[in-house]
């Protein structure tokens, strides 16, 4: 981890945090670090700053924190995904969070299999674990927000119109269609279907809402690499 994140819990003043679980493991066994060492530390869902460690064991260590800058700013990327298999999504949700995804809905679709919804990478609490795991990984604090949409054609008729108001709509999908578009200089929504991509019925009710399809060329990706290669193409970074 390259940033240690705290919580309000962690508190036990105004300046003073008491760790005691994986992050104290990761503060001894990893960055073997010592009384009077500073940390890059942030708040969850609030400032960056740094902590000087005040002592250190096996059982706790207690830093003095000092938060005074902003976490980067968010991708200004809205990702809707159909649910794929539990093992790529807990690397998606690390991914997600990494790039500075925010605005997150998991959907259903025809080609998402029913035992999916059962499996803990819908559950709130492994999916904060997972997020967090992103979020310590690229130096940012605020926590995506993730959505779960069980029902497709409800979504899609109901709410995606609204999601969508104001920015830039694509479906990525393989085939003959326009290449994805590079460096977009404004907000925008995106949707990405399981591997193989979204069935045409799909496609069309996106389209529908206002979605324009988009390819990466002809070759079929996995998810995980289709959200990877989409997110970077379609924001650079810059300002």
């Amino acid at each position: 981890m390259n940033i240690i994140l705290l919580s309000p819990d962690d508190y036990i003043n105004d300046n003073t945090v008491q760790l005691v679980d994986d992050r104290l493991t990761h503060i001894n066994k990893v960055i073997r670090a010592q009384p009077g060492d500073r940390l890059r530390v942030g708040l969850i869902n609030g400032k960056i700053g740094y902590g000087i460690i005040n002592n250190v064991d096996k059982t706790l260590c207690s830093l003095t924190v000092k938060l005074d800058q902003e976490p980067p700013p968010a991708t200004p990327i809205t990702l809707v995904l159909a649910l794929s298999r539990p093992k790529m999504m807990r690397r998606i949700y690390r991914m997600a969070a990494e790039y500075g995804l925010k605005d997150i809905y998991i959907i259903n679709s025809y080609k998402t299999e029913k035992s999916f919804w059962q499996s803990p990478v819908v559950e709130q609490q492994s999916v904060h674990k997972y997020l967090l795991q992103g979020l310590e990984q690229s130096v940012d604090t605020v926590l995506p927000s993730v959505t779960f949409k069980k029902y497709f054609k409800p979504f899609i008729e109901d709410e995606l119109a609204t999601l969508a108001a104001g920015k830039k709509a694509l479906v990525a999908h393989p085939g003959n269609h326009p290449p994805c578009p590079i460096a977009v200089k404004q907000p925008m929504i995106l949707a990405i279907g399981p591997e193989g991509g979204f069935i045409p019925y799909e496609v069309e009710k996106l389209n529908q809402a206002g979605f324009d399809t988009v390819s990466l060329g002809p070759r079929i990706l996995r998810v995980e690499n289709a959200v990877s290669t989409l997110v970077a193409r379609l924001f650079d970074g810059a300002a």
